[in-house]
């Protein structure tokens, strides 16, 4: 739970910083993306080989598979979302790809899992629309073509991380979260770049604070963020982390109002306190999804990890003296 509560605050920065390099070097939505993921892969690729732990993999044709899917999903979720903050604004573009994908995530939870998910993720699902309805309000100024197109970004942005936390959850050959993170980033980076250098460009000035900038895009809300995730999805179920990560949006509101001097308002504020209601309600589960003593189902639809069925009563009695 604390390694997703962590990746949340970490992502909130991430806005933030790809506004920033856009706004010093006129790089495009996708060269940030691009930048955000080969050099966010290559510090986790570079940290395991001085460790040792890169040789010791043992990647088979499924874990494989899953890397290049990992890796391509988040090529997708990354140049959409940057694709939004430039179109719209970085609360907006946060807070519609965060605030959609707890939806996403319960709704194929509940479909996968042929169940409807428990009272509490309800209520925390709702309330936390009801608080993003409230924080993003009406955009009070810019092209309505250029809303409605970053929306749509945006929305593509959370159907890709919301498939990126299914997958997360469900680990192939023994991956750790790090090497998971790290070579599925790599993958993406290496697909991004030549696309964004023949659309956009990926030329910089090297300058120490561009640089800077862009090690910590790649650090702190990618390669630190990413691997806290892909932790916490080995034991926290994947809607409960979903909307955990709403997190994300609350920092990214707090620092484009300091930094950026974004405006709030009275229902951004409001909108604010019912998303932490969500987090709390959320973080106030069980950990590992809890199983009951008919059925053995977790409340989100599927089966509890970590868990063994009991005896059956029958085969019980059986050995009583």
């Amino acid at each position: 739970m604390l390694a997703v509560i962590g990746a949340g605050l970490l992502w909130g920065t991430g806005g933030l910083c790809g506004a920033l390099i856009i706004d010093r070097t006129g790089l495009a939505p996708l060269g940030v993306a691009a930048y955000r993921l080969a050099i966010g892969g290559g510090l986790v690729v570079g940290w395991l080989l001085l460790t040792g732990r890169l040789h010791r993999l043992r990647l088979h044709g499924r874990g494989a598979r899953r890397l290049v899917a990992l890796g391509l999903l988040a090529a997708m979720y990354q140049s959409c979302y940057f694709a939004a903050v430039s179109l719209t604004s970085v609360s907006l573009a946060t807070l519609i790809t965060l605030g959609s994908s707890p939806v996403l995530v319960v709704a194929a939870e509940g479909l996968l899992g042929r169940q409807r998910p428990d009272a509490r993720t309800g209520v925390a699902v709702t309330t936390a629309v009801a608080g993003l309805a409230l924080l993003v309000g009406t955009p009070a100024a810019g092209d309505p073509a250029a809303v409605l197109a970053g929306t749509a970004c945006a929305l593509g942005s959370a159907a890709g991380f919301a498939t990126i936390t299914m997958l997360g959850a469900r680990p192939v050959d023994d991956l750790g979260p790090l090497p998971t993170a790290g070579l599925s980033f790599c993958v993406g980076g290496l697909v991004l770049l030549p696309l964004a250098a023949v659309t956009g460009g990926v030329a910089v000035d090297l300058e120490p604070s561009t640089l800077g900038l862009l090690v910590f895009l790649g650090l702190a809300p990618t390669a630190l963020a990413y691997g806290l995730f892909f932790t916490g999805l080995r034991s926290v179920a994947t809607g409960s982390a979903a909307l955990i990560a709403l997190l994300e949006p609350l920092t990214a509101a707090v620092l484009g109002v300091v930094v950026l001097d974004e405006r709030l308002g009275a229902g951004g504020l409001a909108g604010a306190v019912l998303i932490g209601v969500a987090v709390l309600l959320t973080s106030l589960r069980r950990s590992r999804p809890t199983t009951t003593a008919d059925d053995g189902v977790s409340p989100l639809g599927r089966p509890g990890r970590g868990t063994r069925p009991g005896p059956h009563p029958t085969s019980a009695r059986r050995r009583r003296p």
